[in-house]
């Protein structure tokens, strides 16, 4: 007959007694997991509500305010150039203001600046740190000229150009230019034939692209 020695008895006890410990450790674990959390809800309650409710809030201004800036660009204003230079109509925002210079003694002959509120300096447009909303030029310079400016641009990748018309001008083909449209200025920019003129317009940066995108250019119109 074969004996069990006393280390075989510890060695079968000892299987058990592991597993035993184990389940104690997980269920003191969770226990003091389950308090720990119980304990942060129950002294934490009232400033966990309020975090909540402030955070609520401030979404919900955001959005309201957002809403009412849209709405408070409408009914929409339109400034209406001479008929010698296209008998241009651009409608934008109400809440934006518009300065224009129209001389027939100078180049561009057309030159508008529109910008919420009011018309930052116009002198250092071209570089300063002033992103307009909205410019509009009608120049003396022949469209194909202006295009030729931009060829160097579009094979060094610094602006992309393809063809555009405008929704209520269909009979016109022009280019539509993103990039670096200027020194120091992104944007995008329409480029016109105008008779033997050519209408460029554009916005700078990216905060007005969605007026310059779903206002100005769907509403702009010229007599070709």
């Amino acid at each position: 007959m074969r004996k069990v020695g006393n280390g075989g008895e510890m060695n079968i006890l000892l299987i058990p007694l592991i597993l035993v410990v184990l389940v104690l450790f997980g269920v003191s674990y969770f226990a003091y997991w389950s308090y720990s959390n119980m304990t942060d809800y129950r002294d934490n309650t009232n400033q966990k509500i309020a975090d909540a409710v402030k955070t609520a809030d401030q979404q919900l201004t955001t959005q309201l305010n957002k809403q009412f800036a849209e709405q408070e660009k409408s009914p929409y204003k339109t400034y209406s150039g001479p008929s010698a230079f296209g008998s241009l109509h651009i409608t934008y925002p109400k809440t934006w203001s518009a300065y224009v210079s129209v001389n027939s003694q100078n180049d561009p002959m057309v030159d508008g600046y529109f910008y919420p509120d009011v018309v930052p300096s116009t002198g250092d447009s071209g570089t300063g740190s002033t992103n307009f909303a909205l410019r509009a030029q009608v120049t003396q310079n022949s469209y194909s000229d202006i295009l030729q400016n931009y060829q160097s641009q579009v094979q060094s990748n610094i602006v992309a150009v393809k063809p555009y018309h405008l929704p209520k001008v269909p009979s016109v083909i022009g280019v539509e230019v993103t990039g670096q449209i200027q020194s120091q200025k992104t944007g995008t920019l329409i480029i016109l034939p105008l008779r033997n003129q050519t209408l460029e317009i554009w916005t700078e940066g990216t905060q007005f692209q969605k007026d310059f995108v779903n206002t100005i250019l769907p509403n702009l119109t010229f007599s070709p």
